[in-house]
């Protein structure tokens, strides 16, 4: 792909998450196509940063989550969707790659579509289409080429809705096993005492403030009914971590709260059982092999818009194995007493605990994608979107 004028990349992302991703992304498209001829623009954080790339603006600005977080935010976040497109127009880049938060990225690739048409445009994680507002798929094919799907059920997902053209490049989790499956003799044998409970009450501070309470009540019954002594640890992300602290102390089962990755990795290898939030979360915790109860509630105004969801699930290990293996409690069901009903038989040798080890077993199958990791795929389809267009 030798050119007389660097390639040009830009890569805009909506929060850290995405930031990661790019950050991979770009590591492995200056491995592939040779880091010399290449140059990056757009929006990230500190990875992306740290891979050569200037930020438009600090990512802070726009990483806000959640329907009421971004109506709140929305006229900062139209400002800077309408900066973000006239920098891309003006560079004309050979390329924009817009990474997960639709609510930013998708509308800045919209106006680069309608500015500039000639610019392709990949988009990095697929929106949610498969669970709700499926329109948004075929309304996808006007400004986006490509999508590459993190989850390997999306590919049909876009195929049946009407979506764009959609490539499963593995899930970035694939590239953590090592980090989240524990060493012989990590994790206790059945007869170890006390049991290693995992709480995650979520990484955001919405999710922290509606589930800690339920959690926390839903710990004392279990310890009540429990035959076997447990003890609970909880890996809060930093900007919650404050919060978390907090709302425990009036829990009457004191966890240990760690932070970091490194101590989250170590706490789930050693985990027999979880309480969770629903989230990716859900998909560690599979692929580590720790049963789980999962658990959401939402604010009023997103509980309207819940109904509008056609999902068979909330819970992404129970999309990605298609069978409800992992118990869901969402909004009213998610009380103490079902919390703590649903997680007790994971506390022994049950059929709930049996039947979820088992899919989860599963999960590596379903998951693969050869001998790439899931960055080098995403970065060999880049390249042949871009081959594609230069020939057009």
């Amino acid at each position: 792909m030798a050119d007389t004028k660097p390639l040009t990349i830009w890569i805009v992302s909506g929060e850290e998450s995405g930031d990661q991703l790019g950050a991979k992304l770009m590591r492995s498209l200056k491995a592939r196509l040779g880091s010399d001829g290449l140059l990056f623009g757009g929006v990230g954080g500190h990875a992306m940063e740290r891979e050569g790339l200037r930020s438009l603006f600090p990512l802070e600005e726009i990483a806000v989550m959640g329907f009421s977080a971004v109506i709140a935010r929305l006229p900062s976040i139209l400002k800077r969707i309408r900066l973000t497109a006239d920098a891309i127009v003006a560079a004309k880049p050979d390329m924009l790659v817009i990474i997960d938060s639709p609510d930013f990225t998708h509308r800045v690739a919209k106006v680069v579509r309608r500015r500039a048409p000639h610019i392709p445009i990949i988009d990095y994680v697929s929106p949610s289409v498969w669970a709700w507002r499926p329109g948004r798929a075929p309304k996808m094919r006007a400004y986006v080429d490509h999508l590459l799907a993190l989850l390997p059920f999306e590919p049909a997902a876009h195929k049946r809705l009407g979506g764009p053209p959609t490539t499963y490049v593995g899930h970035p989790l694939i590239e953590r096993l090592a980090d989240i499956r524990p060493a012989p003799g990590e994790r206790g044998g059945a007869d170890d005492e006390p049991l290693k409970l995992l709480v995650l009450p979520g990484s955001r501070r919405s999710e922290v403030s509606r589930l800690m309470e339920p959690f926390g009540e839903a710990l004392t019954l279990l310890r009540d009914r429990s035959p076997r002594p447990f003890e609970v640890t909880i890996p809060a992300v930093a900007h919650v971590a404050q919060d978390v602290k907090a709302r425990a102390e009036s829990w009457s089962v004191r966890p240990r709260i760690v932070e970091g990755e490194r101590a989250k990795w170590t706490a789930f290898r050693e985990a027999d059982a979880a309480l969770a939030a629903s989230g990716t979360v859900t998909l560690e915790l599979g692929l580590s092999g720790v049963p789980m109860v999962v658990a959401y509630r939402v604010s009023k105004i997103e509980e309207v818009l819940k109904y509008l969801i056609k999902a068979p699930s909330i819970v992404l290990t129970n999309l990605v194995l298609g069978e409800n293996v992992i118990p869901e409690l969402i909004q009213w069901d998610c009380t103490p007493e079902k919390l703590a009903d649903a997680l007790l038989p994971l506390l022994r040798d049950s059929p709930e605990r049996q039947r979820q080890l088992a899919a989860f077993g599963k999960l590596d199958e379903l998951m693969r994608i050869g001998d790439e990791v899931p960055s080098e795929r995403a970065a060999r389809i880049v390249e042949e979107v871009l081959a594609s267009h230069k020939h057009v």
